[in-house]
């Protein structure tokens, strides 16, 4: 290369190319990416990772390499729209953003009066940075009604921690002799989480990986267990029949530091390693090994998913099974467990104080009506302090019970996130008004009465934490394309146009980021200074064993192997207190005459290396990766006794609804189980379920255990 080639590529003072700082948010909450932005003549040339952030140190996955790709495709939405035609016929015009924000807080400040503020509901969807501003406008507004996508992702895995610990544990990874890691697959989710795994491997980490699928995860594990999906509980159960017969638990903890262990014991008696195998098709031997692995190690700790172990319908017991073990074993808050550390923003423990809870919650539940899902699934409000619960959003449209709820302000909305997807659509029809923010023209902006067009991460400023204690806000490193504005910027213009008497929403965005981190000392003119971010200054961090000065933050006071809120229920709802294994509502145990129609288990909601649920589908860098059509992966013993060939078309079909797609014939699936990928328009597998096919505890849909059955199409039936 001559020099002066060279010299066209690098920033320079000839060439005009600057980098600026930022990260990526394609991926939510806890992978953002340092992002290195070339900038020439205000446009982004070239993107790459930067190798200075804390996180991902230089190296960036599919989604984010597309980043040109994300903020430059046509999709995006240009302009605030209207809608001129019916529901869902994509008939809009222009319109300005005045005309926008006064039509939106007429129509909402209407139903306010006639209905009461309950009747509005605020949604969140991707990406998240908004969030807390969102929560305070709803309440600010007067209405309980704030929910989010961690209706079915996130928040039930907390629920199940805070009902066994009191409060979240995180993985010590870089501390732990032994991790157990319970259907997560971070070479895909998370990938500075592979990493981290495969540098704490190359030290002797011994790595357990629960999983019914083959991953590149479970590749480099030294043991898997494979085992059926919903079996979760069982799994967990056997290995504490292990644990606790052959002494290996911690007697001192548990004496000390419990409740309900002499019930849970006894319980867990039924579940021999043998009956585990029978249960789960995990053979014996190995539940005993694993066992044995996890409670020898001198320090282990459990790596759970966000949502896969609570897509169940008996996903929250399942998941206090999994949890009871480092209660067993004494592996909660201390170096190399389960740590406690508190959340600083976003549900990110960040080692700083913040004053996030008081900025979010301006008003407190009991001045509100119950929020959405507090009367069918009454533990949620008890555990989950923060939102509604969305999946019962349909129902109560519909039903107008216990009030109605008349209009829906969206942020990010995707319809196709509920179970009976389609029915979810019937009911936005059903609305006096619905808007939806997002940045590309989705199915779901195709329903609503306004779109109003968001910008991307890079085009706006945000705070984000990391749990390493790192921190950042970023500044926008082009200005908004097209009209469009940030999602914090519409909030705090809507308060405005609302007439809400919020003195931080008065006083803007940053002074309220300055009130949040008021404690911590840290101020937004500081943070400027440090576009790349930086490591917070005095990080606090929890001692270890905080429960022997506070106690467990459960009514008990103690790790609870029996759930004194659950107790509560076991009478009026049949929730059992202790963590009840139960076969997954349809299954061949509990339905077996179902089965017989239907003998496959329907798996779906895992992710793929280049997809993030549709945000990335549109661009053509990662639709080359693999094909964008709807397709399923199903073992090739079942394809060769059914005559399937790779990329026949299947049907598969549950008592609910029936799609179409491709076979993908793959030693990944096990036998007897279909494993879909979701978001596709063309094929959407959430229409296969039923809109109450959820867990009674925390309303989390069972998309990861139905049973269906599936079937060889005939091409020219499809054409």
């Amino acid at each position: 290369m001559r020099p002066e080639q060279k010299l066209k590529k690098i920033p320079n003072g000839e060439n005009g190319i600057v980098i600026k700082k930022s990260i990526c948010t394609i991926c939510d909450p806890l992978t953002q990416c340092g992002l290195d932005l070339y900038i020439k003549d205000g446009k982004i040339v070239k993107v790459e990772g930067s190798k200075e952030h804390a996180y991902n140190q230089g190296s960036l996955c599919p989604k984010g390499a597309a980043t040109r790709q994300y903020v430059y495709h046509e999709d995006r939405i240009k302009t605030p729209l209207k809608r001129i035609g019916s529901r869902g016929s994509n008939q809009f015009i222009p319109i300005s953003w005045e005309e926008a924000l006064e039509t939106i807080a007429c129509k909402l400040n209407v139903l306010k009066k006639e209905y009461g503020p309950e009747s509005v509901a605020f949604f969140s969807g991707f990406t998240k940075y908004f969030r807390p501003y969102l929560k305070r406008l709803t309440h600010s507004f007067g209405s309980p009604n704030y929910i989010t996508e961690s209706s079915c992702c996130y928040h039930a895995t907390a629920m199940t921690q805070a009902l066994v610990f009191g409060r979240q544990g995180l993985p010590d990874m870089a501390n732990t002799d032994c991790l157990l890691l319970w259907s997560g697959n971070p070479f895909y989710t998370n990938p500075g989480n592979g990493r981290n795994l495969v540098k704490n491997q190359e030290r002797g980490m011994k790595l357990i990986v629960v999983d019914p699928r083959i991953t590149p995860t479970t590749a480099r594990a030294d043991i898997h267990l494979r085992l059926r999906p919903g079996t979760d509980g069982a799994l967990a159960l056997a290995m504490a029949h292990v644990i606790i017969n052959e002494k290996l638990y911690d007697q001192d903890f548990v004496a000390n530091h419990t409740y309900g262990f002499e019930e849970y014991r006894d319980y867990v008696q039924h579940f021999t390693p043998e009956e585990g195998h029978r249960l789960t098709g995990v053979p014996a031997d190995l539940i005993k090994e694993a066992a044995r692995m996890y409670a020898k190690a001198k320090t282990a700790a459990i790596f759970p998913s966000a949502s896969a172990v609570v897509h169940h319908t008996n996903g929250i017991q399942n998941y206090r099974a999994v949890f009871c073990l480092a209660g067993l074993t004494g592996n909660y808050d201390i170096k190399g467990g389960n740590r406690y550390s508190p959340h600083s923003f976003i549900h990110i423990a960040g080692l700083i104080p913040t004053r996030e809870q008081e900025f979010i919650q301006p008003r407190p539940w009991e001045e509100m009506p119950p929020r959405i899902g507090s009367d069918r699934f009454p533990v949620w409000p008890e555990v989950v302090d923060e939102e509604g619960q969305a999946m019962q959003l349909p129902y109560q449209i519909r039903s107008g019970q216990p009030y109605p709820i008349k209009a829906l302000l969206g942020f990010g909305m995707n319809y196709r996130m509920w179970p009976d997807s389609e029915g979810l659509r019937q009911s936005l029809n059903m609305l006096d008004f619905f808007v939806n923010i997002d940045i590309f023209m989705t199915d779901t902006c195709k329903m609503a009465d306004i779109v109003l067009p968001a910008c991307t991460s890079l085009e706006r400023s945000e705070l984000r934490c990391y749990p390493m204690g790192y921190i950042i806000f970023t500044q926008p490193v082009i200005e908004p394309l097209y009209e469009s504005r940030s999602d914090v910027d519409i909030i705090y213009q809507l308060a405005e146009k609302l007439g809400l008497e919020d003195e931080l929403f008065a006083a803007g965005y940053e002074t309220s980021i300055d009130y949040i981190l008021e404690p911590s000392g840290i101020t937004v003119a500081e943070l400027k200074k440090h576009p790349a971010g930086m490591f917070v200054p005095n990080p606090v961090r929890p001692p270890e064993k905080s429960y022997l000065q506070n106690g467990f933050a459960t009514p008990s006071g103690k790790l609870e192997f029996k759930s004194k809120i659950l107790e509560k229920y076991e009478d009026k709802m049949g929730i059992a207190a202790l963590p009840v294994y139960t076969p997954p509502k349809h299954s061949p145990e509990a339905t077996p005459d179902l089965a017989k129609e239907y003998p496959f288990i329907l798996n779906t909601g895992s992710r793929m290396p280049m997809f993030v649920h549709t945000r990335t589908f549109r661009l053509s860098w990662n639709s080359c990766l693999k094909k964008n059509q709807p397709a399923a992966d199903i073992n090739p013993e079942d394809a060769e006794r059914l005559g399937i060939k790779q990329d026949d078309y299947i049907r598969i079909s549950t008592p609910k609804n029936s799609i179409v797609v491709r076979a993908n014939l793959t030693q990944m699936a096990q036998p007897g189980v279909v494993h879909m990928h979701h978001a596709f328009a063309q094929a959407d597998v959430n229409i296969l379920f039923e809109a109450d096919y959820l867990d009674p505890i925390s309303g989390f849909p069972g998309f990861k255990s139905a049973l269906c059955n599936i079937e060889k199409v005939n091409e020219t039936e499809v054409c």
